[in-house]
């Protein structure tokens, strides 16, 4: 009798080793046997049979189990916006070592939304950088062949067009980023690592970060959140909770390439400024002065190197570097210390001043010449003339 009891027991113990304390290998061989992951959550619920002890919004309901509000509420706002997401593959063109043939390879992956229905993608400049076609797979699985219009590689951002119907093109609804907190929730729709169509979701975890430009110089307010980032997802759209574009992603900083945790977003605001200049003129429209600058030793300032004809720099008598006739030597003409009275050292610097107002705006130039000081007003021209 005792050896019947150990057997029994032995056999009952067997049993709970291999259906509940190692429930992976229970419920793996309920998926080999075809069942669906509905149907491994429904198995769950009926290992249950006190239904009291359920979570309220997670009861089974049916065949289903029902979701929780804040479920519900990242399902409809995936579906929502996802359709307005797309795929983008480049090419690059490669001469053949043996024959000399010039043949078109696949050169790199990324994302990309829809801006609205006529046609034009949102991207990030290096995605497309270098790129002699791009081919654009919206939500729906047709590929588009499309065209660049438009690039400011100074901000990262570059605008396509495909020539699709109107009725399959799914506008990203704009938002603003000037409100943005940190803490808030925040969801990023990409294709990682070519996996199109995936969701990941965070917070924002800091606000007015500094990343390099693909044209060397800093794009500043940049949004840092914790929502997982991987190689593809750069030009997707970064959303806030009511599915609106906060913020194109960027750039991750992963030791690794893949995300740790840490990922970029260029905010909307910079977006909407950008994007209509792209598309109708091809390139940013920045604020200028019309002139070449060569940096002076030590901080002492921007030397005008050369003065653009027809620009706001000659219409108002600045001097470029120049001649001596009589000595032969090259002297300064103005040195260009500031702007509105804001240091300016570097070209950088000078760079970042001048995001600060637009075309047409009078700024006064604080300038150097002949080692003396002075104050030149001017009306800014426009780097697209």
């Amino acid at each position: 009798m005792k050896n019947f009891f150990f057997s029994f027991l032995i056999i009952f113990l067997s049993f709970l080793a291999g259906g509940y304390l190692f429930p992976g290998g229970f419920f793996s061989n309920n998926l080999k046997n075809g069942a669906t992951e509905m149907n491994v959550r429904n198995v769950t619920a009926d290992l249950f049979s006190d239904q009291a002890t359920l979570p309220k919004t997670t009861r089974p309901v049916g065949n289903t189990i029902a979701y929780t509000d804040q479920e519900l509420h990242t399902i409809n706002l995936f579906e929502s916006a996802s359709p307005g997401v797309c795929y983008i593959t480049t090419k690059t063109r490669q001469r053949s070592f043996w024959n000399r043939d010039v043949t078109e390879v696949p050169s790199g992956s990324g994302s990309g939304f829809v801006w609205d229905k006529n046609g034009h993608i949102i991207t990030n400049y290096h995605v497309i950088k270098d790129a002699s076609k791009a081919i654009v797979t919206l939500a729906d699985g047709v590929d588009y062949q499309a065209s660049l219009v438009g690039a400011a590689k100074e901000k990262d951002l570059a605008v396509l067009k495909i020539q699709a119907p109107a009725n399959v093109l799914m506008p990203v609804p704009v938002g603003v980023s000037s409100n943005i907190r940190v803490g808030q929730a925040v969801y990023a729709i990409g294709n990682p690592f070519g996996l199109d169509q995936s969701l990941t979701t965070g917070i924002v975890s800091a606000l007015d970060r500094e990343i390099n430009s693909q044209a060397n110089v800093p794009i500043r307010g940049v949004i840092q959140s914790d929502a997982a980032i991987n190689p593809g997802n750069s030009g997707g759209p970064l959303l806030d909770s009511r599915g609106q574009l906060i913020g194109v992603n960027t750039a991750i900083y992963s030791p690794s390439g893949a995300s740790a945790g840490i990922g970029f977003s260029i905010p909307v605001d910079v977006v909407s400024v950008v994007v209509p200049d792209l598309i109708q003129y091809g390139e940013l429209r920045r604020a200028s002065i019309g002139a070449e600058f060569r940096p002076l030793r030590q901080g002492q300032g921007l030397a005008f190197y050369e003065i653009m004809p027809n620009s706001a720099a000659a219409r108002y008598g600045l001097r470029a570097i120049y001649e001596d006739k009589r000595s032969g030597q090259w002297l300064f003409g103005d040195i260009l210390t500031g702007i509105n009275g804001q240091a300016v050292t570097n070209t950088t610097e000078l760079y970042l001043e001048l995001e600060k107002y637009q075309p047409g705006q009078k700024v006064q130039l604080n300038i150097v010449r002949k080692e003396q000081e002075s104050a030149v007003e001017i009306v800014l021209g426009s780097s697209v003339e």
